[in-house]
């Protein structure tokens, strides 16, 4: 039988997108008291379920896909111009498909407007309520207020009208960067994205007991297991180590972990991928806040996860990865690495940056290990010693060597040149990541 908790979980997805609701309102409905409605509330807001928006309250939103985080809702762009609502409030959850700067006469600038796109105007009255009569939101730069018709069309159509005090190409400024950041974000791989759900594996129960276990190693191959109770929350984990010796008829929860290692959706795969590393796991269990189990991650998982990544082309730039784009293997030399200063790798006095030099040497190091083993590396503490300060436009040349090299760690020792004089030394431990 499904908790209250998980009954207003259902209640709210159930809901019309745009609709309201309130901690009294699920109280009353599903006879809960209002702490109990309040905790589903916030893990549905954590699930992006709903959104709370000052002074109109929460309301039931459309879940955004990861293919479409580019994208943001009027509320968003509130707040990133810190702008205020003149009308429309009631629809600051849609999502913008795109934003047009009103430069231009009203007919051509309206063959570019259209239902769920963002005027960026001034005080252009006409333009302002033709916009929002062809069902865009309105954004109105200078802090200019608008007249009441504009105001009533933005209500009775739930479109947005926002007001700031920044000029028009500041605005555009700060809408771009907030595309691109969240472009960038989308290429982070999160334990959403690789997570095995829960129906789709298999889980056991403090009940079961070893003949279960045994049953379902021969059907799938898998080595571990979660296990949950009653209720579906997860209770511990029960893997072939646990049950060396102990005959079929004891129960799972005998001889299972108790308070396992565990991940939710957001937690990035790099992340996990650390918590099985240093704890020496293979499986990881995802929950919710509330310890619900929706699936699991293996290290195999993990692993495919980082290899599909490398091949993927970015579409938002970091700085790593314009530091990784200087970066060149030296020619007849697999494990030599090459690079040019160049002034985004720069501090404030015009020399290579720590921050770049350690990027550079990670990479370089990792490079090396995989021409020797196969599996992926991952920096776990530098020594760095800087000899004399690399000037703009030096081409530097980095030498790692391989100390020693274990089942699980890698000591990697590195020197810096530049025009043949050694401007750097230093060593990074790595922790290996294989299958």
């Amino acid at each position: 039988m499904a908790t209250k908790h998980e009954q207003i979980i259902r209640y709210i997805k159930e809901l019309q997108v745009g609709e309201k609701i309130s901690v009294r309102q699920v109280a009353k409905e599903l006879s809960v008291s209002d702490g109990t409605a309040y905790r589903a509330i916030k893990e549905a807001e954590n699930r992006k379920l709903v959104n709370t928006i000052e002074r109109v309250g929460t309301i039931r939103i459309e879940k955004k896909k990861r293919e479409s985080i580019e994208r943001l809702t009027f509320a968003e762009v509130l707040n990133i111009v810190d702008g205020q609502v003149l009308g429309g409030r009631t629809g600051l959850h849609k999502t913008l498909t795109k934003f047009v700067i009103g430069a231009m006469q009203l007919g051509d600038m309206m063959r570019y407007v259209d239902a769920g796109s963002l005027l960026i105007v001034g005080n252009r009255v006409k333009a302002q309520e033709t916009a929002l009569q062809a069902n865009a939101a309105v954004l109105v730069t200078g802090g200019f207020d608008v007249t009441e018709e504009a105001k009533k069309i933005a209500d009775e159509l739930e479109m947005p009208i926002i007001s700031t005090s920044y000029d028009t190409f500041t605005v555009a400024t700060m809408l771009n960067r907030a595309i691109y950041d969240q472009m960038i974000e989308k290429e982070i791989l999160l334990v959403a994205d690789i997570l095995t759900p829960i129906d789709a594996t298999v889980v056991l129960t403090t009940d079961d007991t070893i003949q279960n276990f045994n049953t379902n190693n021969h059907e799938t191959g898998h080595l571990g297991y979660p296990v949950t109770n009653e209720l579906g929350k997860l209770v511990g984990i029960v893997t072939s180590r646990d049950i060396i010796g102990k005959s079929d008829d004891v129960r799972i929860e005998k001889v299972m972990t108790r308070n396992p290692i565990t991940v939710t959706e957001n937690t990035t795969v790099a992340s996990a991928a650390h918590s099985m590393i240093w704890e020496g796991i293979d499986l990881l269990p995802v929950v919710t806040d509330v310890n619900q189990l929706i699936g699991i991650v293996s290290r195999e998982d993990v692993l495919r996860a980082f290899q599909t990544a490398q091949k993927q082309p970015h579409q938002g730039e970091t700085i790593e990865d314009i530091i990784k784009s200087q970066m060149s293997v030296a020619q007849g030399e697999s494990q030599v690495i090459e690079f040019t200063v160049t002034p985004q790798l720069t501090n404030q006095y015009g020399t290579l940056s720590h921050g770049a030099m350690t990027t550079v040497l990670s990479e370089t190091g990792s490079h090396a290990i995989k021409m020797k083993k196969r599996g992926e590396a991952v920096a776990e503490n530098f020594n760095v010693y800087v000899l004399q300060p690399v000037q703009l436009g030096t081409v530097v040349r980095v030498e790692p060597r391989i100390l020693q090299m274990s089942r699980r760690f890698v000591k990697v020792d590195f020197d810096l040149f530049a025009d043949n004089d050694l401007v750097a030394k230093a060593m990074i431990m790595y922790q290996l990541f294989e299958r």
